[in-house]
């Protein structure tokens, strides 16, 4: 833990320190600014596993400072024009290997400063806090000792007296993106649910159904949602899908049966599955595959094209698909079984609506410019149409202020059916997550089991395979599924690479760690998807144990079979198998 611990604290400095030698034959102290931002932009890519002088060269002083680089633009400028005409691209190389492997095997505790010896003592301290955090929320979670969002409050508040992040620092890691997409679908949720639209949208996916049985109407949700994940935002997915979901369980209610827990769950969840299992299909699936896409091309110089990518993955999602309709259907057992009754209720309330209103119209416009902002924002930043770059959470939010501005809703209207624990929930799960990640603690969980592990002889071939993804399985799980493949992507591609070096088994072991990384099915805080859909207030966090813990094990072995059938009979292009 100790070793774990000066690689994160002192780590990144003596790199920056290396680096500097080796490109100007002087310490960093003794450098100029330019000379010393050129090494800490090198140590930041080769913390992300972009180990290549290409990728370095696609950076910019809005990526510097992304990452807290302190930069201006004549010093960043000048920085890169000396790596491009100063720096082959072998010897770039070469110095980015030396300096990974400095920093995970060559640092020596007792070689250190007193300082750094210091540094490292207290990262290791920043670890145990960590992996002590992990007990208590998983703890909590299990037995809801207390009340969710309080747990949420207090990740913080542990953080803070445990002197893991100072009290100024944990207030702004409480928000992200990803939250303020969460309120701000809930917040748009709401609006569907008020104006109607989203009877009108249910009624629309299914008066075509033959049989509106529980059992097909749950298959459609997986048929639908399942493959757009791959391409689409989960998170707004399971927004758009939510109100519907909610919508088919209250008007499928009856005198004779006036409440069913079991059917609400089973509508609920297979929203949150169909969205979780669909990421691995594509690379815009997730972060997680194009951060596995990038390990593999910078590290070993083996690239996976998009094409590429769904020919091999996708028929996980394919195969994934009937599996959890089955299980879900297998686990909850709902009393009400004919959706026909919510049917028939939506037709004679869409008939007293009427011709589509002015707020349904206003609601449905919005919705849209909002869709059409999620899937567009990233690709016309980088193409020099958006100035800055707005993200799916400041866009989901601005659609709900345009909701009060449109008349549609009003703040009575949030206050009342916005589920905000929810919110500050995942707020919680994502500085629980950061804390996993920055302190090095989800690194030190992934080495220890897999050391612990080589001795049984699942050190190589489809063993490994299998630990490495049960390992990230888990991780991803107690942290988002981006920064879970970040820390385990290293270890396993690394051992691959000693094991079965130059064979098919590198790419299979990328491909394998980032559809891993989506097997988030047994936390609210695995994925938004579970926390949205967590906001109808239908579920308990014990549901997503009865449908994750199958699920998990299902998905673990059909990625091995995959990986030992298919993927092995098609190859990786003129590599050989392994």
């Amino acid at each position: 833990m100790k070793d774990v611990g000066m690689q994160y604290s002192v780590g990144p400095k003596v790199v920056s320190n290396y680096l500097c030698q080796q490109l100007f034959q002087k310490d960093s102290s003794d450098c100029e600014q330019w000379q010393v931002l050129t090494a800490r932009m090198m140590e930041q890519n080769m913390r992300m596993g972009a180990l290549s002088k290409e990728r370095l060269m696609k950076r910019n002083l809005k990526w510097a400072k992304k990452y807290k680089i302190p930069a201006d633009q004549k010093n960043f400028d000048r920085a890169i024009n000396f790596v491009k005409s100063s720096v082959a691209d072998e010897a770039y190389l070469k110095y980015m290997k030396s300096a990974f492997d400095l920093r995970m095997k060559g640092l020596k505790f007792d070689d250190l400063s007193k300082t750094d010896q210091k540094n490292a003592s207290k990262g290791a301290w920043k670890i145990k806090v960590a992996i002590a955090l992990v007990v208590f929320v998983v703890f909590c979670f299990m037995t809801e000792c207390i009340p969710l969002p309080g747990v949420a409050f207090s990740i913080g508040l542990i953080l803070v007296f445990t002197g893991v992040v100072s009290r100024s620092e944990v207030a702004g890691l409480y928000w992200s993106d990803a939250c303020w997409f969460i309120m701000g679908s809930l917040m748009f949720a709401a609006a569907f649910v008020k104006t109607g639209v989203d009877k009108r949208m249910c009624l629309m996916m299914f008066k075509k159904l033959a049989v509106p049985n529980v059992r097909w109407i749950t298959l459609i949700f997986f048929i639908v949602i399942a493959p757009l994940a791959a391409f689409i935002s989960d998170h707004a997915l399971a927004a758009m899908f939510l109100p519907i979901g909610m919508l088919l369980y209250q008007n499928s209610l009856t005198d004779e049966v006036p409440e069913d827990k079991e059917l609400a769950k089973m509508l609920m969840i297979s929203i949150a599955m169909a969205c979780n299992i669909g990421g691995p299909g594509a690379p815009s699936g997730g972060a997680r595959n194009v951060i596995m896409m990038t390990y593999l091309s910078d590290m070993f110089g083996m690239d996976i094209g998009y094409a590429q990518w769904i020919m091999y993955c996708m028929p996980f999602v394919i195969f994934m698909i009937p599996l959890t309709w089955f299980v879900t259907n297998m686990v909850f057992k709902p009393r009400i079984t004919s959706l026909a009754p919510a049917m028939r209720h939506l037709e004679g309330e869409i008939s007293k609506m009427g011709s589509w209103n002015k707020n349904q119209i206003w609601a449905m416009i919005i919705f849209a410019v909002m869709v059409f902002g999620w899937f567009t924002e990233k690709a016309f930043y980088n193409m020099g149409i958006y100035p800055i770059r707005l993200g799916i959470g400041v866009i989901a939010v601005g659609g709900a202020v345009a909701y009060l501005f449109a008349g549609v809703v009003n703040w009575r209207d949030y206050q009342e059916k916005v589920d905000w624990g929810v919110v500050w929930l995942y707020a919680g799960a994502i500085i629980f997550g950061r804390t996993l990640d920055k302190t090095g603690a989800a690194y030190w969980l992934a080495q220890s089991v897999i050391d612990m592990l080589a001795p049984l002889g699942m050190d190589q071939g489809i063993p490994l395979m299998l630990t490495s993804n049960g390992l990230t399985a888990v991780l991803t799980n107690l942290m988002a599924d981006g920064p879970a493949a970040a820390a385990v992507g290293p270890i396993t591609l690394n051992l691959a690479s000693i094991v079965h070096p130059g064979t098919t088994f590198l790419p299979f072991m990328a491909m394998a760690t980032a559809v891993a990384s989506s097997f988030a099915y047994c936390l609210i805080i695995g994925t938004p998807p579970n926390a949205i859909v967590y906001a109808s207030g239908y579920l308990e966090p014990k549901d997503y144990v009865r449908i994750g813990i199958p699920m998990w094990f299902i998905a673990n072995i059909l990625i091995v079979l995959l990986t030992a059938v298919y993927w092995t009979g098609i190859g990786f292009g003129s590599l050989p198998g392994f």
